[in-house]
């Protein structure tokens, strides 16, 4: 007996080319609807045999997924570019049509950034791994584990929560997104720093969605080993009134350029 699948990729890596025909008159305006149709009518059949697996569009440029397509598949590729500061744009771009839990954003080799600044992307959407563990460092695997287990702990919040974009990366040198649960509990903050200028002074951050009258403790999480949180707000608490008017710095003292901070940002008593 075959072993069962796990795990499928659908490649979509051509257009359709020599279209239409000179010698077939008629009915030819329908063609792409057609083969949409006849696309969707393979999945269905796919997902009757396979309702569980998971299976990913990969689409190269991002231009072949669609909200029809959700029906079947888990998640989308968005670009065969995996750098990590490109990643940055065409995922913050990416999710003004397509929820996070769809954008499958894997850790890999692309890209001159550390392996944080890298897993800090991934983990704004839906994480994964195309790289080669085994040339890790010491350090860099005990981080990627723990960044893992960090992960798997926030990733609902992620993927079902309410998404707020609170700095553009096209409108200066840093990016921040955050996510918040329904019942404003549990919150996760993604803070990007993409270019650094002599002494640029990056003003705090006023977050969104929280409630006003409840009180959070702020947390870094994915630090490296035996590196600890440099950053002012760390294991503080707040109320969400202050953190939504005053806001609170998500850049440490003297800033290098492709650094990132993720904090989680809970509900206490």
């Amino acid at each position: 007996q075959n072993p069962t699948l796990a795990y499928i990729k659908w490649d979509a890596n051509r257009t359709v080319t020599n279209a239409f025909s000179p010698y077939l008159k008629f009915n030819q305006s329908h063609l792409y609807i057609a083969y949409t149709q006849g696309f969707y009518a393979v999945l269905e059949r796919i997902r009757a045999k396979y309702p569980t697996v998971p299976i990913m569009l990969c689409s190269g440029g991002g231009g072949r997924v669609d909200y029809g397509a959700l029906k079947y598949f888990t998640e989308f590729w968005p670009s065969d570019n995996t750098d990590g500061l490109e990643r940055v744009y065409i995922q913050w771009g990416y999710s003004y049509f397509f929820p996070a839990n769809t954008i499958a954003a894997h850790v890999t080799s692309w890209g001159k950034q550390s392996l944080k600044f890298r897993t800090d992307v991934a983990m704004m959407d839906k994480l994964g791994y195309d790289i080669n563990v085994g040339e890790f460092t010491k350090d860099e695997l005990l981080f990627s584990k723990q960044a893992v287990a960090n992960y798997k702990i926030f990733n609902p919040v992620v993927s079902l929560g309410e998404m707020y974009r609170l700095v553009s990366p096209y409108e200066g040198n840093r990016a921040v997104v955050m996510y918040v649960d329904v019942e404003k509990t549990k919150s996760i903050l993604f803070a990007y720093l993409l270019d650094s200028r002599y002494r640029e002074v990056f003003m705090p951050i006023k977050l969104q969605g929280l409630d006003p009258l409840k009180k959070y403790k702020i947390g870094e999480l994915n630090l490296m080993p035996n590196v600890k949180s440099a950053l002012a707000a760390n294991d503080k608490v707040y109320t969400g009134e202050y953190l939504m008017k005053i806001g609170i710095e998500t850049n440490k003292t003297n800033p290098e350029a492709l650094t990132s901070v993720v904090l989680e940002i809970n509900a206490v008593n």
